[in-house]
């Protein structure tokens, strides 16, 4: 192996060598204490080192790094205390998840660190977010992420490199090639010559490097971090090295060659610099005995620190409080009484609106939503008004593009994205499910991000245009899922979700966009997120519904003559169990009407909360109504068919005659 010491003084060729060094006693003291069981798993990056500490020292401290298992090495740079990573290994309070999550499933904005989830491929899109919020605040700072040669088989992979080079942001992606995915090696993994080459298709600079040479990784790494920051673009390395032990301790490494494995041996980062740094007589052996005893003290007095420390401990009430950021919802009415008619439509677009004059950190991103103003128009003219670095067409990558949301999260902006329907967000569920739901619950991060979600039938859009996607969601703790049913719920509600610094998933109904008009007010006003509304006073019965459920309930109830009372739930996530109660009480007779399909929609979940908590109410079982079990159909026909509003008039009569 060949160093070139270039133009870097001893001082820091020694500090390399010592962040070296750190990790890997850390590692050897790791796999002792997984052989005892003080530790549940581990994941080692030994021989693989000089990729996280080079990649780390090169790059200012403030610059966020997104790493994976195998890069210990950028949490010892960041000089991280050692206490702490050991207790978030034995699952303690003191670590970074309160015991919620292993290894380096966590994030740490004092270090300007987040760590990845098992899904391989997020974490890109999430640099990508902060790259994109370093430009658009001009503070000339680049983001790097990590991924293994596996990953790149990800589609999210390509979704972010893709991004990142349309939208041209300061981001470095690093490719950690170690030879094998589990026990699979590279040649059943990718079929081209070098990972590098890919980012060629995406436009972009990129390089393969000798990933076990400390000193070619670091001069690399901060020679092009220093031009990325003045010119931003993105850049694509692949770091060559080798896992030299199993995916995880338990895996072993018996499938791979003994040849292989004695050649990358040959190679190890720590040993070949160590021997250069002698040579050069930049170092002494005895300077690096102390340096060795100095760190085994560090870690064994961390060890103790966190032994010490008892179990993990916590309450139904504490875990239930986390799953939210904290927030507290001031309601605001307008300030000015003039009110003009506006149609479902345009009081999203109002509401959008308002949202960017009150936050100028807010970024708004969606497929046409720049000069051609989104598929319903909602965003004509915004781009003329807010400049495109804040009003962005997307690719179709709708999962790089919510990851984006999560990271410009994380760099203190808001975020909105905007499905073209909702069927397509199918494409990003990954990233709502696992990342923008449970950032905060998992280490204290909030996704600041609301997902529009043009969704529902009526309109003959057919199998992928018409569905009723809220129950995907429904069941995922750390969404907020909102559904108004009428322009003034649409705005107050839309300014709403932009106040709360937690992930919404807003539903907006498409047959209610141009068929709907109130007089609402013209000013800035919020409607209250978690709270249902008495749509229609009676005795009769309580028809519980949302969306356009609710002008179908109206409209029958108006029809019929029955005095029926309709609540609009408005909030599905969380649901006002308060205003369910009251209504149940007060009729005792219960509908529960929506367009979702019935096996597994909401419905199902509120009728086995008044079963089991109401039940001493009810003079009459809980029915409900809801569209056919199954996809929805295109012809006219047909969808009436699907959607409940005829069998709706049949149920109703059902529980009026029990």
């Amino acid at each position: 192996m060949k160093y070139k010491r270039k133009k870097y003084d001893n001082e820091t060729l020694i500090q390399l060598y010592k962040n070296l060094l750190k990790p890997r006693m850390i590692e050897e003291k790791m796999l002792i204490l997984l052989r005892q069981g003080k530790i549940s798993k581990w994941f080692s990056g030994i021989g693989q080192e000089a990729i996280s500490v080079g990649v780390t020292s090169a790059i200012e401290n403030d610059e966020y790094i997104f790493p994976m298992h195998r890069n210990l090495g950028v949490f010892t740079t960041r000089e991280v205390p050692l206490h702490r990573l050991f207790c978030q290994w034995q699952g303690k309070m003191s670590g970074f998840t309160k015991g919620r999550d292993r290894s380096f499933h966590f994030g740490t904005n004092d270090y300007n660190i987040v760590g990845m989830i098992s899904h391989l491929g997020p974490q890109l899109s999430l640099a990508s977010g902060v790259a994109l919020a370093n430009k658009l605040k001009k503070e000339g700072k680049v983001a790097v992420a990590f991924t293994g040669e596996g990953g790149t088989s990800e589609g999210e992979f390509h979704e972010a490199l893709n991004v990142a080079s349309v939208w041209k942001l300061p981001v470095i992606f690093i490719i950690e090639n170690n030879g094998y995915g589990l026990s699979t090696p590279i040649g059943e993994q990718y079929n081209c010559n070098r990972l590098a080459d890919r980012g060629f298709g995406y436009g972009m600079e990129t390089m393969e490097i000798d990933g076990n040479n400390i000193l070619e990784v670091y001069h690399t790494i901060k020679t092009f971090a220093e031009e990325i920051r003045e010119n931003p673009r993105p850049l694509l390395i692949e770091c060559k090295t080798f896992r030299m032990r199993g995916h995880e301790e338990a895996s072993g490494t018996k499938y791979v060659p003994k040849e292989l494995m004695e050649f990358w041996a040959a190679k190890d980062p720590l040993e070949n610099y160590e021997a250069f740094l002698l040579k050069e007589e930049i170092l002494e052996e005895e300077t690096i005995a102390d340096f060795k005893k100095k760190i085994k003290k560090e870690i064994n007095d961390n060890l103790k620190i966190a032994f010490d420390e008892v179990p993990v401990a916590s309450t139904i009430e504490q875990e239930m409080d986390d799953i939210y950021a904290p927030f507290e919802q001031q309601v605001f009415e307008p300030l000015n009484e003039a009110t003009s008619p506006k149609r479902f439509v345009d009081a999203i677009s109002d509401a959008l609106k308002l949202a960017m004059y009150k936050y100028d950190n807010l970024v708004l991103m969606g497929q046409d939503i720049a000069e051609y103003g989104g598929v319903f128009k909602i965003t004509d003219g915004f781009v003329k008004e807010f400049g495109r670095g804040r009003v962005r067409n997307t690719p179709l990558c709708e999962s790089a593009i919510l990851g984006i949301g999560l990271g410009l999260s994380i760099a203190k902006h808001k975020a909105m994205v905007e499905m073209q329907f909702s069927d397509f967000v199918t494409c990003g569920f990954n990233q709502i499910v696992n990342n923008l739901a449970k950032s905060h619950y998992r280490w204290g991060q909030n996704a600041d991000v609301v997902v529009r979600m043009p969704t529902g039938g009526s309109v003959g859009a057919g199998p992928f245009h018409s569905q009723s996607t809220e129950a995907w969601f429904t069941h995922t703790p750390g969404l907020k899922i909102v559904f108004p049913s009428n322009p003034y719920d649409a705005k107050g509600l839309l300014l709403a979700s932009f106040e709360d610094p937690n992930p919404v998933m807003f539903f907006e109904h498409k047959a209610l966009y141009r068929s709907m008009t109130d007089d609402i007010p013209d000013d800035y006003y919020t409607v209250e997120i978690g709270k249902a509304k008495v749509e229609k006073e009676g005795t009769d019965c309580s028809i519980i519904t949302y969306g356009l459920g609710v002008r179908w309930a109206k409209e029958l109830v108006e029809e019929l003559g029955i005095d029926a009372e309709i609540l609009d739930l408005r909030t599905l996530l969380p649901l006002d169990y308060d205003a369910i109660h009251a209504t149940v009480e007060k009729t005792n007779r219960v509908l529960i009407l929506h367009e979702d399909t019935m096996f597994g929609g909401i419905g199902g979940e509120i009728s086995a909360y008044i079963s089991e908590n109401l039940f001493e109410h009810l003079d009459a079982p809980v029915i409900r109504c809801a569209s056919l079990d199954t996809p929805v159909p295109f012809a006219q026909n047909l969808e009436k068919h699907f959607l409940p509003v005829d069998r709706f008039r049949e149920k109703l009569h059902q529980l009026l005659a029990y």
